[in-house]
């Protein structure tokens, strides 16, 4: 097969995993509106949940699980720089709080920060070694900065926690195949693929390496055809693609 992984393989990106909400406070008021303020997460409203957890603030300024959860709500908005002072503040209330540190070097990973966002992982690793989270993420910090072992080291220690994160195999296929390790890649992706039967990526990926990897026409077809049908950004890429006209040319 001729390199034909050339639209569909835009789809090669890592996947970073975030941590939940935790509860907090012990004042009843507080507690009303940092309740409040994860249930308008949970459904999207991420300026309504901050104008919550300013109230709980306003009422507790001493609770780090808002300053926390606040930090979720920025980062969704798309607001780094405050998320990243609200883990911080997270952390100076409570330094043994693994999920602000793991979320806090999610962002600067985001903001190119390898190296300091390996640092904060580090912590969380420390504070709580049983937590797959900060494993996978410092995996992408080290796939980033081109330590492809480092990163394969990672995210299989966060595979032996949690074996069912269909996010990890992919994220661990990603780094065997920049490692030259084809087979070891389509492996991952098969795995995750059977984890999280509607995983678009992991197909797409997967015929990537096959065809590129194995010359598998085929079975990277298959694959191909199989991303395009799970999600519309995969479908565009497919009806525009030179893979979508060579499939569908195929017998």
């Amino acid at each position: 097969m001729s390199r034909r992984s050339t639209a569909l393989a835009t789809a090669l990106s890592l996947l970073v995993l975030g941590s939940p909400l935790i509860t907090g406070c012990s004042n009843f008021s507080a507690d009303m509106a940092l309740s409040s303020g994860g249930q308008k997460y949970e459904t999207g409203d991420y300026k309504g949940a901050i104008d919550d957890y300013n109230k709980a603030i306003e009422i507790n300024p001493q609770d780090a699980a808002t300053y926390y959860n606040r930090g979720n709500a920025k980062r969704r908005s798309g607001d780094y720089q405050g998320a990243i002072a609200d883990y911080s503040k997270a952390i100076e209330i409570n330094p043994q709080l693994a999920l602000a540190y793991n979320n806090r070097g999610l962002l600067k990973d985001d903001l190119k920060d390898h190296q300091g966002a390996i640092a904060d992982f580090n912590m969380a690793i420390e504070i709580n070694p049983q937590l797959a989270l900060p494993y996978t993420n410092r995996g992408l910090a080290k796939d980033a900065l081109g330590d492809y072992q480092g990163a394969i080291a990672d995210h299989t220690k966060a595979i032996e926690i949690n074996p069912q994160l269909s996010t990890v195999y992919y994220n661990r296929g990603l780094a065997k195949r920049k490692s030259g390790d084809d087979q070891g890649a389509i492996a991952d992706y098969s795995k995750a693929i059977e984890i999280n039967p509607q995983y678009a990526l992991a197909y797409n990926n997967r015929g990537v390496a096959k065809g590129i990897g194995f010359s598998d026409e085929k079975g990277a077809c298959d694959d191909f055809k199989k991303a395009a049908s799970l999600g519309n950004e995969y479908r565009i890429n497919w009806l525009n693609s030179e893979e979508g006209a060579w499939c569908r040319n195929m017998r």
